[in-house]
Parts: structure tokens; C-alpha cells; sequence
């Protein structure tokens, strides 16, 4: 069925031919037809997930195969959704070893990632917590990937682009509660942000909101939330008769902002007073886990906040070294710019898994969103060269507009290694785009 399909960014868009194979012999046949992408829950922000000629859909192939209560070992198809993972293993103790921003996502598209979250730092990414996968090439065949072969280090992270990831074989780690105790610290600029990031190495989590329209003694001015599973001591009896509590029900927008919602003015608005209430609520406190890993998710469609016109997201790494110096260059580039940055988050990479163009890097990396616009993308080529310079990389789940030579720039020896394990047959917009 042909329709137009498009990112969590809403743009670009496509008409592409939706396939929607139910069973391992409708995905043979699908996957063996001629040039094809898989899609999982279209979260990637651009055109990753987008072929006219044949997108295959895996959301209907997304069943709990296996679970091991003793060691938290999880056998599932890729296509079952985050969320749904969360909804059966949450109350029962368990939780993703790691996890991106949103639960609407699927266990494939992670793997097409390699999902990254606020426990980078301790726990890598979504790649370092997988047993195998298993891979279904052009010729309809599946093969098991373990850690330690090519196929598995050019699929995860390999953004689709190797084959169709079918099953998932992963560990849950256990936890007491499903409650977080969060610390939250004010850092009046950049240094005290990164600064506070890494003398909280010691929590499980940590990530920074960070203001980039700030200027002068205010420069990158942040609140960094810390944040650890709540054991039973850690909480009071409120929370004990709730030990697990349930995602928040979402509110939903219902129709397209209009373009002018969003600009730098209000972007100043919203930083200043975000960063008022974070100094309000600087400490320690108790939070339930949604709330803490997916604070957006609260809000339906909360992407038509940005119009009709879409949005971008710029997401950068930049190596530990040249970190501080890139990121100043990066955040002054927009405070010159016309353009204003909504949710900037700025965390804290440990060492990257170094194979194929899996993203994270040790050093420090930046997201921000831009409202779609030609003054936004010229602003995003001048970052461009900022990240180059400092030998930093593009986050694939994230781009919709990045040229060739950055990444190849950027992937470097990762890139040569993940073109060995490349499936011609399967290509995205976004791959064609990129020369992949």
C-alpha cells in the first residue's frame, strides 16, 4: 500500500510502499522482492526509516518469545515496542539495562541505533547488553550475530542497512522499586555543568538540561538531574504502597501548532523559565520512573508543537579532549544565530563500542531542537564544521540533513569496517543521501 510516511521530525516526507508482513513468510517475501528499509515505530527523527520502493513495517512481528526470572535473560521479535516491554516487566522488577528517551520505540529500532541513555557512562550502549540478534539478509535467510562477529558489530548501530533484524536476545536488570531518587544541582554556566556531570560519575544516571541562548556569566547554564533505582529503604510509605508505579496517561495535542509558536523569542521564554523552576527545586527528591526516563512521552505528539513545517534535531558527539572547547564553539554559534534551540541536553559518553558507525564516543554529547527553516539550516551547516573540526560525529537516528563528508569524516575506520557487512539491498533516503 502506497502512503506518505515521514520521521518523528516530520520531515522530509515520502510516499513510499508500506509493506506489513504478519508472519515470517509474508517478511521472506517482502525482503526478498528488491530494494527495501525495515521500519519499526518511526522514531527516527528523519528520513532513516523512509524507501519509496519497499518500507516493511515490522510492528506486527513483536511477540515475548522467552524469560529467564533467574537471570533476567529476554528473548523477543523485534518489533515489540518499548513501552510494552516496560508495561509487562516493570511490575515484576525488572528494567531495560539501557534506554533512550522515548519508550515508543522498538527493540529493533534499538538495536538499528544502538540506543544510548542517561547511563552511558556506566553501562554503554544498547549493543553492550545483547547476547545476539538475528539477522534476515536479502536472500530471506536469517543468521544468528553474536558480540564478537562482524555481521553483529556492522548490524547494531548499522541503522538497517545490513538486513532485517527479526529476534532480540538481551538482559533485564533487576531493581527494587520503580521509583527514582533524583538529585538535581544548578550549574550557573558550561564549566559548572560539566563539572557536575562528571563529579556525578558515581550515579547510575545523569543528564543535563542545558540553556543555549544564555550569554555572558550565564553561558550554558544547566540543571543536571542525577538519578539512581530507588531501593525499598529509599522510600517513604507512600511510595511503598505503590512500589511500581504506572506509566503516566498521556495527553494528547490535537492538531499542528502554528509555525510562529515557536522561535527564538519564546525559546528565550521557555529557557528562562525552565531554568527558574529547576533552581526552585534544586535537591533531592523521589520520582516515579516515567517520569524520569521519559519525561516527553507524556505528551502525545508533542513533534506537532513545531507545525506543519517539522523540526530538526541536531545531535552531536564530540571526543572527551576536545570537548569543552567544541561545545563552547557549538552553544555560541546558536547564541549568535537567529534560530532558538528548544530541549538542549547535554550528557556524558564512557567509551563507545568503536565498531561500525555505532554513534557514542567517549566525550560529551549535545541534542537540540530546531523548528524546520533555511535560516536553521544554514545555523546546522555551521555546526557542522564546528563538529568536524573537533573531531566529533552525527547522531544517524537523529539527522535528516547531514552531508557525506561529515560522515565519513566522523565514522571514519568505522565506516570501512560497517561497508564489509552492508546488504545493497537495503537502503533508506537517508542512506542514499549519505553515500552509505
Amino acid at each position: 500500500m502506497k502512503q506518505e510516511i515521514w520521521g518523528w521530525g516530520r520531515a522530509p516526507r515520502a510516499v513510499c510502499e508500506v509493506l506489513q508482513p504478519r508472519d515470517k513468510a509474508e517478511l521472506v517475501a517482502a525482503v526478498t522482492a528488491g530494494k527495501l528499509i525495515p521500519r519499526g515505530a518511526g522514531r527516527a527523527y528523519g528520513d532513516a526509516a523512509l524507501q519509496p520502493e519497499r518500507t516493511v513495517s515490522m510492528r506486527h512481528l513483536n511477540r515475548l518469545l522467552a524469560f529467564d526470572p533467574e537471570t533476567g535473560a529476554l528473548e523477543a521479535e523485534a518489533g515489540l515496542m518499548l513501552s510494552d516491554l516496560l508495561d509487562v516487566f516493570v511490575p515484576r522488577g525488572w528494567f531495560p539495562p539501557v534506554t533512550p528517551g522515548s519508550k515508543f520505540v522498538t527493540l529493533g529500532g534499538m538495536v538499528a541505533a544502538d540506543v544510548h541513555g542517561k547511563n552511558h557512562h556506566h553501562a554503554g550502549s544498547f549493543g553492550h547488553h545483547l547476547d545476539w540478534v538475528e539477522v534476515m539478509g536479502s536472500d530471506g535467510k536469517t543468521r544468528i550475530a553474536k558480540p564478537n562477529s562482524r555481521l553483529f558489530k556492522s548490524t547494531v548501530g548499522g541503522m538497517g542497512l545490513t538486513g532485517v533484524v527479526t529476534r532480540v536476545a538481551l538482559k533485564l536488570r533487576k531493581i527494587e522499586t520503580g521509583w527514582i531518587k533524583q538529585e538535581s544541582v544548578v550549574a550557573r554556566n558550561l564549566g559548572e555543568a560539566m563539572d557536575a556531570l562528571e563529579d556525578g560519575e558515581s550515579y547510575d544516571y545523569s543528564v543535563a538540561w542545558i540553556d543555549c541562548l544564555a550569554s555572558g556569566d550565564a553561558f550554558g547554564r544547566s540543571i543536571i538531574y542525577l538519578g539512581e533505582h530507588a531501593t525499598q529503604a529509599d522510600i517513604d510509605y507512600r511510595q511503598t504502597d505503590d512500589p511500581f508505579p504506572k506509566a503516566r496517561k498521556m495527553r494528547n495535542i490535537p492538531m499542528d501548532a502554528p509555525n510562529w509558536l515557536l522561535n527564538r523569542t519564546t525559546a528565550r521564554l521557555f529557557n528562562a523559565v525552565y531554568y527558574r523552576a529547576g533552581v526552585r527545586g534544586e535537591g533531592e527528591r523521589i520520582i516515579d520512573w516515567d517520569k524520569y526516563f521519559y519525561p516527553l512521552d507524556a505528551i502525545g505528539g508533542w513533534n506537532r508543537l513545531y507545525g506543519k513545517r517539522g523540526f530538526a534535531q541536531y545531535q552531536c558527539a564530540i571526543p572527551l579532549e576536545a570537548a569543552e572547547a567544541g561545545l563552547r564553539q557549538v552553544i555560541g554559534e546558536i547564541g549568535r544565530g537567529s534560530e532558538g534551540a528548544f530541549l538542549g541536553v547535554l550528557k556524558r559518553f564512557g567509551p563507545g563500542r568503536g565498531t561500525g558507525i555505532s554513534f557514542p564516543i567517549e566525550g560529551y554529547t549535545l541534542a537540540l531542537d530546531f523548528p524546520m527553516s533555511s535560516r536553521a539550516l544554514d545555523l546546522m551547516d555551521r555546526l557542522d564544521r564546528i563538529v568536524e573540526d573537533h573531531g566529533g560525529r552525527l547522531y544517524l537516528a537523529k539527522d535528516n540533513r547531514m552531508r557525506p563528508n561529515l560522515m565519513k569524516i566522523g565514522y571514519g575506520k568505522g565506516l570501512t569496517e560497517f561497508a564489509k557487512q552492508r546488504d545493497e539491498a537495503f537502503a533508506s533516503l537517508q542512506s542514499e543521501r549519505l553515500e552509505l
